[in-house]
């Protein structure tokens, strides 16, 4: 990887991952794509590899990082809905990273409960 850039953004296939580099493109900031054409050749090794990764420019990668906050889909409920943050009231609310607290969740993952983060003010809840 060429040390001038910065991964901004990982996704599963490749046509998901052009859709923002051509809005971040369109904006003049200088972006590339690492493994798209691994995946392309081959979608089922995507989460074997990391999946395609969009690379900005380090010195874009603050502003891109403002696009794509912007462009990005955000957590609904079941209902269509957005999540609301407790702490600011906005809806830019992602899934949490999980944390495997001890080894029951780490054998048994799916009993583990999904957390929620604010990509604006980073509160988990």
């Amino acid at each position: 990887m060429n040390s001038n850039y910065k991964i901004i953004a990982v996704f599963e296939y490749s046509t998901e991952a052009h859709i923002t580099k051509s809005k971040l493109d369109s904006e003049g900031l200088q972006t590339m794509l690492m493994d798209e054409k691994t995946i392309d050749s081959d979608p089922l090794i995507s989460n074997a590899i990391g999946g395609v990764k969009l690379l900005v420019h380090k010195d874009d990668f603050e502003k891109a990082l403002e696009i794509y906050n912007e462009i990005r889909s955000y957590q609904k409920d079941k209902n269509g809905n957005n999540f609301s943050c407790p702490n600011c009231n906005s809806n830019r609310v992602l899934i949490a990273p999980i944390k495997r607290k001890n080894v029951f969740y780490m054998l048994f993952p799916f009993f583990e409960k999904t957390r929620k983060i604010c990509n604006k003010c980073s509160v988990i809840f």
